[in-house]
């Protein structure tokens, strides 16, 4: 479906999580005179002797890493969720009538992605962004087998304004007892979806997506879409040909694919403004622990993945999700459809190669 007045104020549902959001194309029009973030730094250095994450340095609590040579995997330092051998006794669940508190044990790893340190996912040779790819499976795949683990989600924050302490190569993986907020939305909106169409959510959408406007690039294995529903400007999801559900389930070649699809994306991100281009994205794979629901959620639960970046209007201007945003409904400035015509006009060859090779 291509939106007929899209330059026009409308607003678009989002069908994973039943939320809408609202885009007003001409507000880019607007005069800027507000925040102005600072060029992302390009690191030269392979590696950083005051880097915490960097082969062979010690990190911030102490310990040394090893003189790795491809993924580096350990328990996060500084934890956002532990389980009960690290917690011992800690807080019980207490209630009092709108005041509600409950423990909520999981796990926090962190994977660095390369020992290279002036390097990103776009800028590492294909063989080795397939190296991430099977971390990310085999860690699902060991994590997934704990019977108290109900979510893994597996991110990447990019950049400083998104919140990275540290400009190393390298994501996180968190796995929580509970189900999560988002994760929550999108269960419940796929498996309605397959109750009152018996089909998969995601596999009608890329149908209607095989030859739209939106569709940025394609291989084998997977399609990369500026949703219809998109929120951030230069929003992209990644979803696989194939109906399933979770990382584990990874052939051999889909992992090549997947490792394909994102260097061919971010380098494209990249090249956008010709700068290191910012952005959060993880993958919402199926909840876990099995249950009398647990065929019903795989056959509705399609694997995908989000990239969520915040530039706008240059290397160094940003979209706030403020004010209306917040206390209303999102917005943005910029249509899906001419954000992926600019994505689609981007070069896969990096820009900092081009540079070296001086093209």
């Amino acid at each position: 479906m291509d939106w007929p007045g899209g330059q026009l104020p409308h607003k678009r549902l989002n069908p994973l999580t039943g939320e809408w959001v609202l885009v007003s194309a001409q507000r880019l029009e607007r005069p800027w005179q507000g925040s102005v973030e600072p060029l992302a730094p390009t690191s030269a250095a392979a590696h950083d002797p005051e880097c915490y994450l960097c082969s062979g340095n010690l990190r911030a609590n102490g310990e040394r890493n090893p003189d790795y040579a491809g993924t580096f995997i350990f328990d996060n330092d500084f934890p956002v969720l532990i389980d009960e051998d690290r917690a011992g006794p800690g807080l019980q669940e207490a209630a009092h009538g709108l005041l509600v508190a409950r423990p909520e044990r999981g796990i926090s790893r962190v994977l660095c992605f390369s020992p290279r340190h002036d390097l990103s996912l776009g800028r590492m040779p294909p063989e080795q962004i397939r190296g991430v790819v099977e971390a990310w499976r085999q860690e699902s795949r060991r994590i997934a087998a704990l019977p108290w683990i109900k979510s893994i989600q597996i991110f990447e924050n990019r950049g400083a304004i998104m919140g990275a302490s540290n400009p190393h190569p390298h994501g996180q993986i968190w796995a929580s007892e509970s189900i999560p907020n988002e994760h929550r939305k999108e269960l419940d909106c796929q498996l309605r979806y397959r109750a009152e169409h018996h089909r998969c959510l995601l596999c009608d959408y890329l149908t209607i997506e095989a030859a739209s406007e939106r569709l940025v690039f394609e291989n084998a294995s997977y399609a990369v879409i500026v949703p219809f529903w998109a929120v951030w400007p230069f929003e992209t999801i990644v979803i696989s040909k194939r109906h399933w559900a979770a990382m584990e389930d990874l052939t051999v070649r889909e992992s090549a694919d997947l490792a394909d699809a994102l260097k061919r994306l971010i380098t494209r991100y990249d090249n956008l403004f010709e700068s290191p281009f910012p952005y959060s994205m993880g993958f919402h794979q199926r909840p876990f622990g099995g249950g009398e629901a647990h065929e019903a959620i795989t056959e509705s639960w399609h694997l995908h993945a989000h990239f969520y970046p915040p530039l706008l209007r240059s290397a160094t201007v940003r979209k706030f999700l403020v004010g209306y945003e917040m206390l209303a409904m999102p917005q943005r400035d910029l249509t899906p459809e001419d954000a992926a015509e600019r994505l689609r006009a981007c070069s896969e060859v990096h820009y900092l190669d081009r540079r070296a090779r001086g093209t």
